[in-house]
């Protein structure tokens, strides 16, 4: 009913797999924009208007910041390591704070 793979080339198939996904993953990290986090968060402060807006520990060594501005509506996501080196993870406009979600039922 099924063919049978053989096992060296499910084998080469799986580690092309596993390769290709590494390669991706390590392309995606050299992409992904690390600085000092003061320099960050000055930048953020002056040119954006940005303003700490919440965040949470991911880790011990781990912290998510998210920075918006009031005025313009943009926004930044940024890891900061404990080494204090901030990668930046996502940045966009029309950002949306919504403080309370109305209960089912009711429109929002």
């Amino acid at each position: 009913m099924f063919s049978k793979t053989p096992l060296p080339a499910f084998a080469a198939a799986l580690v092309a797999g596993v390769t290709l996904t590494a390669t991706t993953t390590a392309a995606q990290a050299q992409g992904t924009k690390c600085l000092p986090r003061a320099i960050l968060v000055e930048d953020l402060k002056k040119k954006y208007n940005e303003q700490l807006s919440g965040g949470g520990l991911q880790n011990p060594q781990q912290l998510l910041e998210v920075w918006t501005s009031p005025n313009s509506g943009s926004f930044t996501v940024f890891i900061t390591r404990a080494d204090g080196l901030a990668c930046i993870m996502a940045t966009g406009k029309h950002w949306n704070s919504n403080s309370e979600i109305a209960p089912a039922g009711v429109k929002s």
